[in-house]
């Protein structure tokens, strides 16, 4: 197939990958009945089901291995809803109360009917995931010792849970379930699991491949797309269907522009090189519709130090704007969205310790006036004020303003004082990456504006716009890309040729 005239925009142009007319040529190179563009954790999982399902497969990967951003994860999987880890752990939970934290706690455009299906079918997923080799170990990391497991602990809580207003919302429950792997490479446990399973399973693997554009015949069907290795280009038929496996876009600086220049702020980027928006940009090519492309996952990490989750989080008007025991990417989305990252936590000498993190020390004083001043932040007396107030009740044992939960609520009146600078501009370690992405059904179709499906298109992970939208819970980025990636692959195999 000969290149289209058009000419070719820059790789990390924020506009649609225009498609190829598959009238421009007459051969193909090679073809499946699908074809999976990516081979991270959304992708593994498709090729996967796709082959479960009967489906010849081809998986086309940028690198020279599969894995992507799911091998550089904690590998922690948002699951709940009664999963055997969390029994034997012994914690008891249900789909419902999954189902009503998941809806609160994902935001303002939360997918509902996304949620509804994992959450029914979590269990499920769980078995699924140790059918495929990964181990849970049983025991459970207490919310007091942390949250993202450095031992290989197999639960622990993961989200705000606990906090409120969530913990009115629904009953509590932990659902981080993270592979058994003791240090931070159970991300890559899991994928390589998974990738070991999919050549198992004759899933034909092409590597050093760049995908773009798609192919469609005369009717708008999405029949096949370009791979191109080196120099060589080939073209790929897709008899059933494609499916967009291909990442986030947190790498693309003119698609974080045009869609999200609040997260364009935040330096400490979270996804492998290829997260640069292709897939999406391919899958909008074709007329595909791109929602909630300002969503992202901010996540601003503090409370490394557990300790520090009852110290007192302030803006610079020196008052305090949420529950210091919400999760830590709810807190940088608060942060960053409504005080534009300008933020402190201010500690006596009882919680004070060597942060995990490096932190600048933006005063130390002996009394709140002595730091208020130290700081050159504060308007005069704010801070004083926001302490007193605080002070009397945490003695009280309650926190009448943002409700935190008491075992995290002390008075802080030891000193001396002082406050860490977590502002963006000198706390490095805010992070983010972004959660829209293509219009999708639960089952991967691919929308267009109307909300039709684009014939022959799937779309799954960070290519589209899942669970989350502007809310976030630990581990169910990989939730969402195993679980979305799975239905992909069962849809596009079921399709008729």
């Amino acid at each position: 197939m000969e290149n289209a005239v058009a000419e070719k925009k820059p790789a990390d142009y924020g506009h649609p990958a225009q498609a190829r007319d598959a009238s421009e040529g007459a051969h193909w190179d090679d073809e499946a009945d699908v074809v999976v563009v990516g081979l991270g954790g959304a992708g593994a999982c498709a090729a996967l089901e796709a082959r479960a399902a009967g489906a010849s497969v081809i998986a086309v990967e940028r690198a020279w291995k599969g894995g992507g951003t799911s091998a550089q994860a904690s590998g922690q999987l948002y699951m709940g809803g009664g999963t055997p880890l969390q029994k034997a752990c012994g914690f008891e939970d249900d789909p419902e109360e999954m189902y009503k934290y998941l809806v609160a706690s994902c935001g303002p455009g939360a997918d509902e009917e996304k949620i509804r299906v994992y959450c029914e079918r979590s269990v499920e997923h769980y078995h699924w995931l140790t059918g495929q080799g990964m181990p849970f170990k049983p025991t459970y990391l207490p919310v007091e010792v942390g949250t993202d497991p450095a031992t290989d602990d197999g639960l622990s809580y993961t989200g705000s849970e606990l906090a409120w207003p969530f913990c009115e919302i629904a009953k509590p429950a932990p659902r981080g379930h993270t592979v058994q792997q003791e240090g931070e490479n159970a991300g890559l446990l899991m994928m390589d699991l998974l990738l070991a399973n999919v050549a198992k399973a004759g899933v034909v693997v092409m590597h050093d491949a760049l995908c773009e554009p798609l192919i469609v015949d005369a009717e708008g069907r999405v029949v096949g797309v370009v791979a191109k290795q080196g120099d060589q280009e080939r073209c790929l038929r897709a008899r059933k269907g494609v499916i967009l496996t291909a990442g986030g876009y947190i790498h693309n600086k003119a698609m974080l522009e045009r869609y999200a220049p609040v997260t364009r702020r935040v330096r400490f980027r979270l996804g492998c090189d290829g997260d640069d928006g292709r897939g999406i940009r391919m899958g909008m090519g074709v007329g595909a519709d791109a929602i909630r492309m300002e969503a992202a996952c901010i996540v601003v990490p503090f409370s490394r130090n557990r300790q520090f989750v009852k110290g007192v989080l302030v803006n610079e008007q020196g008052q305090r704007f949420c529950n210091e025991d919400l999760y830590q990417s709810l807190l940088g989305e608060i942060g960053m969205w409504r005080q534009q990252g300008r933020i402190w936590l201010v500690l006596d000498d009882a919680l004070y310790e060597q942060p995990q993190l490096p932190t600048e020390i933006a005063a130390v004083a002996e009394s709140f006036e002595a730091l208020e001043r130290e700081a050159k932040v504060f308007p005069e007396g704010s801070l004083v004020h926001t302490m007193k107030i605080y002070n009397e009740n945490a003695k009280r044992g309650v926190d009448p303003v943002f409700r935190k939960e008491d075992r995290w609520l002390q008075p802080l009146d030891r000193p001396p004082y002082v406050a860490l600078d977590l502002t963006l501009e000198k706390y490095p370690f805010w992070s983010a990456f972004t959660l829209g992405g293509l219009h999708t059904r639960p089952t991967g179709e691919v929308l267009d504006a109307d909300g039709d499906p684009v014939p022959g298109l799937y779309a799954a992970g960070r290519n589209a716009s899942g669970m989350p939208a502007h809310g976030y819970n630990s581990g169910l980025s990989l939730a969402d890309v195993t679980f979305s990636g799975r239905l992909a692959g069962m849809a596009a195999a079921k399709a008729s040729d």
